[in-house]
């Protein structure tokens, strides 16, 4: 009997640490590139899903998030509500979230997304034959810029909303 809750308590050992050890090993927070090494995000004007036009330039002196998503990407499906929550909470702060839809095939798919989730950051699109969605490794991708419009983190994959904010935070504290 002894040997039994042995068992079960090494296998509850084993899965506390597991579960640490994916927690920590998936947190994307920290790393952000020292300002000396940062280097110019390109210039980006694109058009928006409503119809106006989005430019990285009108967003100088904010911290801006750019979010690479695709309608049919299950990550992007997870990671798109904490996004809405940072735009909301640290917007007035001096955070701009802009989101690029890569979804090919017209916009009726992005439009349901946008629909359906309540974005309230504008969404852009890049322009048909733009290398800008095929250079990546995949979706999502996010990338984060300075108040001087620099490349501070590049992230590939899903982002929990507290491992942004903490990196968000930082720029914001910079001046």
């Amino acid at each position: 009997m002894e040997s039994k809750w042995a068992r079960y308590g090494a296998v509850a050992i084993a899965f506390a640490g597991l579960s640490w050890a994916w927690y920590f090993a998936t947190r994307q927070s920290g790393g952000i590139v020292p300002v000396t090494e940062r280097r110019a995000m390109p210039e980006m004007v694109m058009l928006r899903l409503d119809g106006g036009t989005w430019r990285m330039a009108e967003h100088r002196g904010q911290v801006v998030l750019v979010n690479y998503w695709a309608s049919w990407c299950e990550p992007c499906w997870e990671e798109t509500p904490g996004l809405i929550r940072l735009s909301r909470d640290l917007g007035p702060q001096g955070l701009a979230v802009v989101g690029v839809a890569v979804d090919e095939g017209g916009t009726a798919k992005v439009r349901k997304f946008v629909e359906e989730f309540h974005v309230p950051y504008p969404v852009a699109l890049p322009e048909p034959g733009s290398q800008m969605a095929y250079g990546m490794a995949g979706v999502p991708e996010t990338v984060l810029v300075d108040r001087q419009g620099r490349v501070a983190k590049t992230y590939s994959g899903a982002v929990r909303q507290g491992d942004f904010e903490k990196d968000v935070n930082v720029l914001l504290a910079e001046r």
